[in-house]
């Protein structure tokens, strides 16, 4: 087992779903992190229970786009929890900020 802890940066709120033709308004809880053994971030998070995702996605492993007011990135949804919640997944750069320098990392002078 390791010892250590990620450092994970993420997201929750509003974002947009492209599944398909179709964009759906959806609320989404994502984290992420770099994965220094392969040199990727990975991100992923859940998608809160909406009948129109269920409907589209069917269960099965879907290509998505999804968009935040952060940004926007390319990924997958899989996998249905108990409470009908997709995963989603992706890797390289997240639909949300992260800070890419140290100077990303220090506190704001106010």
């Amino acid at each position: 087992m390791s010892g250590h802890d990620h450092d994970e940066d993420g997201y929750t709120g509003a974002a947009t779903l492209r599944l398909g033709e179709t964009e759906l308004a959806v609320e989404v809880e994502l984290r992420g992190h770099f994965q220094p053994i392969d040199g990727y971030y990975r991100w992923y998070g859940r998608i809160k229970a909406d009948q129109r995702v269920s409907e589209l996605a069917d269960g099965k492993k879907q290509k998505v786009e999804i968009r935040t007011p952060e940004g926007s990135a390319h990924g997958e949804i899989s996998d249905p929890d108990p409470w009908d919640r997709y995963r989603i997944m992706g890797v390289s750069r997240p639909p949300f900020a992260v800070p890419t320098s140290l100077a990303d990392l220090a506190p704001a002078e106010g």
